[in-house]
Order: structure tokens, then sequence, then C-alpha cells
């Protein structure tokens, strides 16, 4: 099976526990704007190893200033992340720490992404957005969770992209509504979890918990995970909204501990090297000190000759699974052409299509995702955000230095990787046009472009 949250978490975590116990002085705060700073006493800021396990004292926090972007997202093309590198695979690349101003990436395929993740939740409903209830003795809600992160979203956006979304606020300045202009939806938020200065926070109702995830999901092109801590020290997927995972159900892994997902999903080297760190260094993680790691694999569409006519305008397709095909024709929210059907999809097994793919290059997408990992301060969850860019593997193909780099590292990939990145579907195509593409940029570049470093990872 291709790599899925599982994996994603197991590499963060792996990677992130290293760098974080061998330079933990390199991490500390930066002065002025560059990053945030906090505003509490001491009293009000927990410390990892003072407070219970699945205890969490509310944060108040004072966020770094950002500027807005310059330009509409409505203009931006998706930022072109190519996060692989020459010569040996090393699951320790990647992660580095995350500017404020870029926790949300927004680009000109905003509106398809609002449309596919729209029609994802109005037709999977808890299968793709869900908020589980406290289990009393084990872990929390993520009800609280779903509020706050609706709240911060809503306030990052209109601030980050004036031209794509705005707010309306009470007299004491707190929000109550977010509109996308682009796409002419306001949504009415859940009162904010507390009042004015003060830290104690109000009971949330499950209808209100869930209205806000989906709020905080049709705010975005990402995917949005909650973990909460539980009184085991283990922390928990408690609530989120997964519409466009493409290669795992959410159905599969609510509701587990970190322990449980990357044990069922046969993460490799789970047991060995990730077992011991992955509670500890979650409960370590400070408010102050989000993290971005890149990802990438490949998947099929089907060809253009066996898709089906859209005769419906943009975001008019009726909220039906039998409309699927037609909101998403390039399997971003679920690779039907690659893992077979979503609803027959068995979980933990390697990847098995229903019918044989036509394997072409101009069918084979390039998948990168963009994660985030950062802890909300007022209820303690902590915040896994997956952004999903999908690319012709034909557009790379043209990019200077990008083939050769590309299938050196696909080269490379260790035998456990291959099989979570389904590469046995796709490897013999893939690597003949990367290497065609390559020869023919060294015929016209003398070798320049050949061994083209690019602007650095993960670009």
């Amino acid at each position: 099976m291709p790599v899925e949250f599982s994996l994603l978490l197991g590499l963060i975590l792996f990677i992130v526990v290293a760098v974080y116990t061998r330079s933990r002085g390199k991490l500390q705060l930066q002065p002025q704007t560059q990053t945030q700073t906090q505003t509490s006493t001491s009293k009000s800021k927990p410390k990892a190893e003072e407070r219970e396990w699945g205890e969490w004292s509310p944060v108040s926090f004072k966020y770094p200033e950002f500027e807005a972007s310059s330009s509409d997202p409505l203009d931006m093309k998706p930022i072109p992340y190519r996060p692989f590198r020459w010569g040996a695979y090393h699951v320790t690349m990647g992660i580095r720490d995350m500017p404020w101003g870029e926790w949300i990436e927004l680009d000109n395929q905003f509106l398809t992404y609002h449309y596919v993740r729209r029609h994802r939740i109005l037709t999977r409903g808890e299968n793709v957005l869900n908020i589980l209830s406290d289990r009393p003795g084990v872990v929390k809600s993520a009800d609280r969770s779903a509020v706050e992160l609706a709240h911060e979203l809503s306030a990052y956006l209109s601030k980050r992209y004036p031209d794509c979304f705005t707010v309306s606020r009470d007299a004491s300045g707190v929000i109550q509504c977010v509109t996308i202009i682009p796409a002419g939806a306001t949504y009415q938020l859940p009162p904010p979890l507390v009042k004015g200065d003060s830290l104690e926070l109000r009971a949330v109702s499950m209808e209100e918990a869930k209205e806000a995830m989906k709020i905080a999901a049709l705010l975005v092109q990402d995917d949005l995970a909650l973990m909460v801590e539980g009184t085991d020290g283990r922390y928990y997927l408690q609530g989120g909204a997964i519409c466009v995972p493409g290669f795992w159900r959410f159905r599969d892994k609510i509701g587990l501990s970190l322990d449980e997902i990357h044990i069922r999903g046969h993460v490799p080297q789970y047991e060995e090297k990730l077992h011991n760190s992955m509670e500890r260094f979650f409960k370590r993680m400070p408010v102050d000190k989000p993290i971005i790691r890149n990802n990438y694999f490949v998947q099929l569409v089907q060809p253009l000759e066996r898709r089906r006519k859209n005769e419906f305008p943009q975001g008019a397709i009726p909220p039906d699974t039998v409309y699927d095909d037609l909101v998403d024709p390039e399997e971003l929210a679920w690779s039907n052409t690659t893992n077979g059907n979503e609803d027959t999809f068995t979980h933990g097994k390697p990847i098995h299509p229903d019918v044989t793919p036509v394997i072409a290059p101009e069918n084979l997408r390039f998948r990168s995702e963009r994660q985030t990992l950062r802890r909300l301060p007022l209820t303690g969850a902590i915040v896994f955000t997956i952004r999903t860019y999908l690319t012709p593997l034909v557009t790379l193909g043209q990019e200077p230095g990008i083939p050769a780099r590309m299938a050196s590292a696909v080269r490379s990939w260790p035998e456990n990787v291959s099989r979570y990145k389904g590469r046995e579907l796709y490897e013999e195509l893939l690597l003949k046009y990367m290497d065609e593409c390559a020869e023919k940029q060294r015929l016209v570049g003398g070798g320049e472009l050949e061994r083209h470093p690019g602007k650095g990872y993960p670009y």
C-alpha cells in the first residue's frame, strides 16, 4: 500500500525526535516577529514534566506578526514541491521549523479542492469528518479542539489571505462569521471557548464540534487531524476531517492510538525505532515550535478516454457518490485506479486495483504532501495538517534536472518503502520515462541539467 497516515506520522516523529534530542538549543525562540511569544505567566504555562497524562492547562498565547499575502490565492500557482534527493534514501530528511505565516498554503486550485471536499463531506459523512466523544479513563474528546481550530483558521486566513476571506466580529472583537469570497459561502462559527481574558473553557456540544470541524475543513485545501493525549500518555486520533487522503480511510484510523495506527499499518521499523520515543515527543511538543515536513509518492489515474464527460457547472454536481468521478476526475480524494473501490478497500493489505490500470506517462501523477504539526494553546491538542499537491508526471519530465533526480530517488527506495508507495504498479514505465527525459536534458544542457540540484529542499 502507498504511504498512508501511519507512515507519515512515523517518519515525522522519528526524524523530529532525533532532531529535537540532538539540537534542542537550536530550536529556541527568535526575537521579535520571527516566531511567537508567550504572554502567559509561568503558572499558566504547563510543563510536560509537571502535568499529568491527559491534562492540559490552557495557555494565553500571542501569535507573531506575519504579513498578508501580496497576491490573491486564486492567482497563485501551486508550489512545486519536489521533496526527493540524489542518491541513497534517508528517512531523516526534510523536517524544518514552520514560519507562522506559512501555516496554510492556498493557490489557484482552491475552488476545485473546496468542491471536492464539500462533496466528500456531503456524501461520506462521518467516514471523512467526525469527532469522538470522551472515553472516560482513556482520553477526552476533541470537541473543544475542533471549535478552537475553526476560530484559529478563520483569524489566520482572513489576515493572511484578505482577498479570499473576510470575517465579521462582535463588539468585543470575537469572530462570529467567516466568508470564503470566491465560493460565495459564509459560515457561522460556534462561540469561542473563552471569554475575554479568562482561560476557563466552556462546554461544547457535539453538534457544535462537528459544525466547527466542517467549517475548518471547507476553509482550507488541507486535511486536518486532531490528536489528543490520553490518561495513559498515548495520543489518540479523536477527530478530524480527512477528505482527500487518496490511499487510506479515516474510518480505519479514528479512535486509535499512535501505537495502534502504526502497528496495524505495518509501518517499517516502528517497534524497533519509533515505539519508545513517539509519546515522549508528543507530550513535550510546545505551543511555539510547529514543524513542517514534505512527502511524496506516485499514483495512477484513468486515461482521458475512460472518463465520463462532465456537463455540470463547477460546484453544481449533485451530492451523490455516483458523481464522484465527475467531481474529482484526478482522484485527489481517493485513488480508485490504484487502490480499487473505496468502500471495498481492505485496510492494511497491498494495493489491489479492481481493474488493470493503463500504465502510461500521461496517466501517472506525482502526489506530494506538505504536512505540519502544531499544538493548540487552549486545548493542548496537536493539529496535523496534510496538504496534497497533484502534478502530472509529464510536467515533472520537463522541469530542469527533475527527471534524473527523481529516477535516482525512486531507485533508492528500500523494499519496505517501495511496498508502501506501490512501486510495482508503475516502476518500469516511470523509470524508463524519467531516464528518457533526463537524457534529452543532458543532450541540451551538456550534463548541467542532468545533475541540476534544484533551489534547495524540498523544491
